[in-house]
């Protein structure tokens, strides 16, 4: 059962600007990761549901999140159907991410009060998810959907519309900088911020610098874009 409610979680996503993507199929290392991102200031993480028993490492993870009495908002990426949506909503899910469009699975969430957060690549499936009650709506391949000139050329006419960009979004402000003046309202970011070194050599204070980092980058760009209207 979800320990946030959906504002909440939607809130939080926006609040910070970015949300840490990954996966790892030892649990102790997982909750290490989850540990480090929070530290650095995105206590929303997504894991991402990849390997045999992938659900059995977010399930331990959660339990630690809850036992510590953390604040951190444990989600799940990479969901595809809805039997599988409702097993980690059971286990813990506060929100849902997955890299296509499933009507079954906004039901499913709809039903909990879990924010989904489904993968479109044109707007015509953007619209759909948002009559599906998709407040967040993720682009992926971010990247090769079309990059910031795809978000801004879609806020055009539908400014209403809110976008996390999963695929394509680098650890830089140079980045992050080109995705939110395109109008996001966060983004996704998996190996280029979680890296395979920093975890291969458990450097968990490398990982909250980084993160850490990504987000005071978002504070000024937004600063920015205040200061510009």
């Amino acid at each position: 059962m979800a320990q946030y409610d959906r504002m909440a979680v939607l809130n939080a996503i926006y609040d910070i600007g970015i949300i840490p993507v990954f996966y790892h199929k030892d649990p102790e290392t997982t909750i290490n990761i989850v540990e480090a991102c929070a530290k650095g200031g995105a206590r929303v993480c997504e894991f991402t549901n990849r390997g045999d028993l992938a659900y059995h490492v977010f399930t331990d993870t959660v339990k630690h999140v809850v036992s510590s009495g953390s604040d951190v908002i444990m989600g799940v990426g990479s969901v595809v159907d809805a039997p599988t949506a409702a097993l980690y909503i059971a286990n813990g899910a506060n929100f849902v991410v997955g890299p296509l469009l499933n009507p079954e699975i906004a039901r499913v969430c709809n039903r909990r009060k879990i924010p989904y957060s489904p993968g479109c690549g044109s707007v015509s499936e953007i619209a759909q998810a948002e009559e599906l009650g998709v407040e967040i709506v993720k682009v992926f391949p971010g990247s090769e959907v079309g990059g910031p000139k795809f978000v801004k050329a879609v806020l055009g006419p539908c400014p209403w519309t809110r976008i996390m960009p999963t695929g394509g979004v680098d650890a830089t402000r140079e980045s992050l900088e080109g995705w939110f003046k395109a109008g996001v309202a966060a983004v996704g970011a998996g190996s280029n911020l979680v890296t395979k070194e920093l975890v291969a050599a458990g450097d968990w204070d490398g990982i909250t610098a980084k993160v850490q980092q990504c987000i005071g980058w978002i504070k000024e760009i937004r600063a920015e874009m205040a200061t510009e209207k």
